[in-house]
């Protein structure tokens, strides 16, 4: 039985690995918690099966269809029209993750660039939220989403949010939303919970990023869904409301940006 402030995982990858032979367990934990909603992400075309296999299986899971920056070099799009082919699956709600990451360069910049616009594109023609990962690429970040939003309006959020004040202002001007991370509630992130603080109640989301990034007190552990209850109520302290009042603010923010997703029942 969901609690009626019930939590959703905005962001996990049900797909990998780390779960095999263990999925029904992790997910059923996850409602255990009052987690009454988990989005899988996608990060390659490749492996999308999997991902749209695992939200058809379970009532309460969802997925998005992307390819993730770091496979922009080996998945090298040249339109949005594969990710809008499967956009139409009744389980798919989003299109990503996609979007830069400088830190690690997996991927030749530009062809992250051009599939991130590629992306964006997909999520204006399907009205399908889009999931942006980006990381030391604050400034080409900006500078697409302005840029693109330019061309037409789309939505979508910072996922696993970990940027600048600056970042967050212009997601926020644009009319994104930020998700929050695990890594939020490590000790050494007080820097990452200033920025959070200024984020309106009503532009926040909550995700785990598992199975990585585990929070505390799970650190080092493999993370799931469940655990997103933790960096909820590390949330709820930042912006100084109760658990309830966050749980039910996020949970708003995410059916009102995933306008796919059907509510589940008690």
């Amino acid at each position: 039985m969901l609690p009626h402030n019930f939590l959703v995982d905005s962001h996990c990858h049900l797909d990998f690995p780390d779960y095999a032979g263990n999925l029904d367990a992790v997910v059923a934990r996850a409602r255990s918690a009052g987690v009454g909603v988990c989005v899988s992400i996608g990060t390659e075309l490749a492996r999308f099966p999997g991902v749209k296999a695992v939200a058809e299986k379970f009532p309460h899971v969802w997925c998005t269809v992307g390819v993730h920056p770091h496979e922009a070099e080996k998945e090298l799009l040249d339109d949005e029209a594969a990710l809008l082919a499967e956009a139409v699956h009744p389980k798919v709600v989003g299109i990503g993750e996609t979007g830069l990451d400088y830190y690690y360069e997996h991927a030749p910049r530009q062809q992250q660039r051009s599939n991130f616009r590629s992306h964006i594109s997909a999520g204006r023609k399907s009205g399908l939220p889009v999931i942006v990962h980006t990381r030391d690429a604050d400034d080409d970040t900006i500078e697409i989403l302005r840029d693109e939003m330019g061309k037409g309006a789309f939505t979508g959020l910072i996922h696993c949010f970990t940027g600048t004040q600056r970042l967050a202002d212009a997601a926020l001007e644009m009319g994104l939303y930020i998700s929050v991370s695990g890594i939020a509630t490590f000790k050494n992130s007080t820097a990452l919970r200033d920025v959070i603080k200024t984020v309106p109640l009503e532009r926040l989301l909550v995700e785990t990023d598992a199975p990585y990034l585990a929070p505390v007190p799970h650190r080092g552990k493999t993370n799931e869904p469940a655990f997103v209850v933790h960096t909820a109520n590390m949330l709820a302290e930042l912006k100084a409301v109760s658990p309830g009042e966050l749980a039910a603010a996020t949970t708003e923010n995410f059916f009102r940006l995933f306008s796919k997703v059907q509510r589940p029942d008690a």
